[in-house]
């Protein structure tokens, strides 16, 4: 056997063995990842809240007054829903909401095991942490298939409840780089530009029943527990939209972010240096693809529900910015900026994101896609002074690393990052 022929053989049985491998646990996560017994717990009243409240208000202003109002104040609310949606920056603002947390000294409502509510099963009550009827929790904020009636059962009534969305067109990319190895009907497409190919053709290629599948078609509606593959014109989608829109307070808008945290900070009374933050999960430019007139239109097409979604949440958007006045949204947008600036250059070495290959620290290290480090992250300067140290690591920390600090214990998360380091040698 020649040399070619050996390293030929030894490429082909790695590929069987890590296949192998991969199949095995991907069975194996997914039969530990869904609940096999789903039960009603007894129905005890929530608590008001549980809050450690702040000792006192600070001055707010009215969101139907586009200037200032002197003298009035208000209490931070610290009971919150945040629905994080997949690929729409949700884990940048799962560090706000952390260091908001650990602030006030707020209680969590997290998963057990992993990082997320047993997704893409529908939420329960049962799959909190240490779950007892009538325990009182101030937030809940991980991955889930959102489900009303359970999350209510959670959380007290006046709970703040806000979520995110993103240009559906963008976000299919996204989800189709960052999911679509773990899509089996993808496994068929041909060529080298898989999403486009699939853009061309998506009925040829998509199985609604399939594994995983629902990464790819309507997302952000699937997220809020309704059904993805549903007909433009169902009525099912505008009863959707109508339930979303009654019950969260706020809708931001990836596209939008800062302006998006500016109403957040005005709906829940809370301070411009809460709404610090660093662009977390950040893909290389070079791993995105550039979608191409034709190719947005097919992807909307396709996502057609979550652009409804999108379109109709974009427009109830403005009318707030509107309402708070865009001449003082541009002003604190412009200041959160600069301060956001302000603690770049105290905490970050060289000012920017860099690739997972320069990363220093393994803790700062974030959760990679299968097959490719695509996604950058920080390193910390090590001259930080001490009065900027923590706020540093904290705002600089990736999620899993975070949720781990807050006490989560993500083993199966951990097993699965392992398989996929073994995926990606």
């Amino acid at each position: 056997m020649t040399g070619k022929q050996g390293r030929q053989w030894r490429s082909i049985c790695k590929g069987l063995i890590l296949g192998t491998l991969l199949t095995s646990c991907m069975i194996l996560l997914y039969c530990l990842s869904t609940p096999q017994i789903q039960f009603s717990p007894p129905e005890v009243p929530v608590p008001y809240s549980c809050a450690h409240r702040p000792a006192q208000g600070h001055s707010q202003s009215s969101i139907n007054s586009s200037h200032p109002s002197k003298g009035q104040t208000c209490t931070p609310k610290v009971d919150i829903m945040f629905m994080k949606t997949h690929k729409t920056a949700s884990s940048t603002f799962l560090n706000i909401l952390f260091r908001f947390g650990e602030k006030h000294q707020l209680k969590f409502a997290f998963p057990d095991s992993r990082n997320d509510f047993f997704y893409p099963a529908s939420f329960q009550r049962s799959q909190v942490k240490d779950y007892r009827p009538g325990m009182c929790f101030n937030v809940i904020c991980n991955h889930m298939r959102f489900n009303a009636p359970e999350v209510a059962k959670l959380l007290p009534t006046d709970t703040s409840y806000i979520t995110i969305l993103r240009d559906p067109a963008e976000l299919f990319e996204s989800s189709f780089h960052y999911f679509g190895r773990l899509v089996p009907f993808t496994w068929k497409i041909p060529g080298d530009d898989k999403m486009t190919e699939f853009l061309r053709e998506p009925h040829l290629y998509f199985d609604p029943d399939g594994f995983n599948s629902f990464y790819l078609k309507n997302l952000l509606f699937f997220d809020f527990g309704w059904d993805n593959t549903l007909a433009l014109d169902d009525p099912r989608v505008d009863e959707g939209i109508k339930f979303i829109t009654e019950r969260f307070q706020l809708v931001m808008l990836v596209e939008y972010f800062e302006e998006s945290l500016i109403l957040l900070k005005h709906a829940l009374c809370w301070k411009m240096n809460d709404l610090l933050f660093f662009k977390l999960n950040a893909r290389k430019g070079s791993t995105v693809s550039k979608l191409t007139p034709e190719l947005r239109a097919r992807a909307l097409e396709w996502n057609a529900i979550d652009w409804k979604l999108y379109k109709h949440f974009n427009q109830t958007f403005w009318m707030k910015v509107d309402a708070y006045g865009r001449q003082r949204m541009a002003e604190d947008v412009a200041e959160l900026r600069r301060k956001n600036a302000e603690m770049a250059s105290i905490c970050i070495e060289g000012g920017h994101a860099v690739e997972a290959g320069s990363i220093q620290e393994v803790d700062m290290q974030p959760w990679q896609p299968i097959g490719e480090k695509s996604i950058m992250g920080y390193n910390m300067k090590k001259n930080v002074d001490k009065a900027h140290q923590k706020l540093c690591r904290k705002m600089l920390m990736p999620e899993i690393q975070y949720l781990t600090e807050l006490g989560v214990n993500l083993w199966i998360t951990k097993l699965w990052g392992h398989i996929r380091d073994i995926i990606n040698w």
